[in-house]
């Protein structure tokens, strides 16, 4: 496990390269961390560029991940790291286009973009320069070929809390899923890597995700007598809808209190605890205190809680200080994916030669009037390499 170093001395801090807009915030306080010993230092600095959408409609979201990249410089970047920051636009052709600046500017691995539609528009500039790209989106189409996208893809998290109920002798799973691309995201994942965990895919319905009314999926999971021949049931939603759906079940022959109810990372903003189908459900989320501190960190130096997605910009910007720091400017796939993978703020995580990231998460409990309990916690390390 490659853990972050300590933060750099004051005679050691790095500082982020001339951008074309300019610092959209103070810099950050200096927070501490673990110390942890480091090889020495290399002539020249590692270049990476930061590829965010710093104007337009997304300007916030994009403040945010530069914000949090600007604390991981500071903890992890020391004096072997040097950030360029461009500013996408939120477009595909800004993307583009501050890719070929990144890449003209000698730019050794890019952090970004954020959307699923900059990537695909950077991804034949990084890929022509041989220039890694560790991408915030979760599109895995994109993936592979030194292209390497960090978001918290569906698939992994469902079948990480399935697993759970399986060792909670729950095997028999119903899945009842929006027919959005998240949706059958999650189910074509779960059909094709859940029977390898032991858990048998008993029932499936979809349901349209514009629906109020969720009667005929919900009677379509029952068998021709309206018995129930699964133990656990999976809803892979978020919000309002979620807790609809979840309110639905009981009154067409599904008892929550006999049938677990698990979810994804959607749930973690979705209020599950409001609607009481949903307490004492199981769902998907990464480490509460390794991001409980990151956020803490964050709003010492900017005066703010940060987005979810914060954290994002924070881990791969680490990930590519820590590289620098140990291997000088060798971004090859070979270190970018060390199958002991990295712990950062949302746990540990390890790149895919296929271009996916692998994430080590917790089980969480839903409860009626406290905070979710940890029920599962998430692996300290990988106990396999890929």
């Amino acid at each position: 496990m490659l853990n972050l170093p300590p933060p750099p001395s004051a005679a050691d801090r790095p500082s982020v390269a001339q951008a074309p807009l300019p610092p959209p915030v103070a810099p950050p306080i200096a927070p501490a961390i673990g110390a942890g010993a480091l090889p020495a230092q290399p002539s020249r600095n590692s270049t990476a560029a930061l590829l965010l959408p710093l104007s337009g409609a997304s300007a916030a979201i994009g403040s945010a991940l530069f914000n949090a990249a600007q604390l991981a410089l500071f903890e992890v970047g020391g004096g072997s790291f040097t950030l360029l920051p461009f500013d996408t636009k939120g477009t595909p052709e800004g993307a583009a286009a501050a890719a070929q600046q990144a890449v003209a500017q000698h730019a050794e691995i890019i952090v970004g973009p954020l959307f699923s539609a900059e990537a695909r528009a950077v991804a034949p500039v990084t890929r022509q320069a041989g220039v890694p790209m560790l991408a915030f989106t979760t599109d895995q189409t994109v993936a592979g070929n030194g292209v390497y996208v960090l978001g918290f893809l569906p698939g992994p998290q469902a079948l990480r809390v399935v697993a759970f109920a399986r060792s909670q002798n729950r095997p028999r799973l119903a899945i009842l899923a929006p027919s959005d691309e998240y949706g059958r995201t999650v189910v074509d994942y779960l059909s094709n890597n859940a029977p390898g965990q032991g858990v048998s895919i008993a029932q499936l319905q979809f349901y349209d995700p514009n629906a109020t009314d969720f009667t005929g999926p919900i009677k379509r999971l029952l068998g021709p007598r309206g018995e129930v021949g699964f133990d656990a049931l999976i809803l892979p939603d978020e919000g309002q809808r979620l807790r609809q759906v979840a309110a639905s079940l009981a009154t067409q022959g599904i008892d929550p209190a006999q049938v677990k109810l698990l979810g994804t990372m959607l749930w973690e903003d979705s209020k599950p605890a409001t609607e009481p189908a949903l307490v004492g459900g199981w769902y998907t989320a990464p480490p509460v205190a390794q991001h409980a501190d990151f956020d803490g960190r964050y709003a010492k130096a900017f005066g703010v809680k940060p987005p979810r997605l914060a954290a994002l910009g924070y881990d791969a910007t680490a990930l590519a200080g820590v590289v620098a720091r140990r291997s000088a400017h060798d971004f090859s796939p070979g270190v970018l994916t060390n199958p002991l993978g990295f712990s950062g703020v949302d746990g540990i995580f390890r790149l895919r030669p296929d271009g996916t990231v692998e994430r080590g998460y917790a089980v969480m409990e839903v409860q009626p009037v406290a905070p979710p309990r940890e029920v599962d916690p998430a692996p300290a390390q990988f106990q396999a390499a890929y």
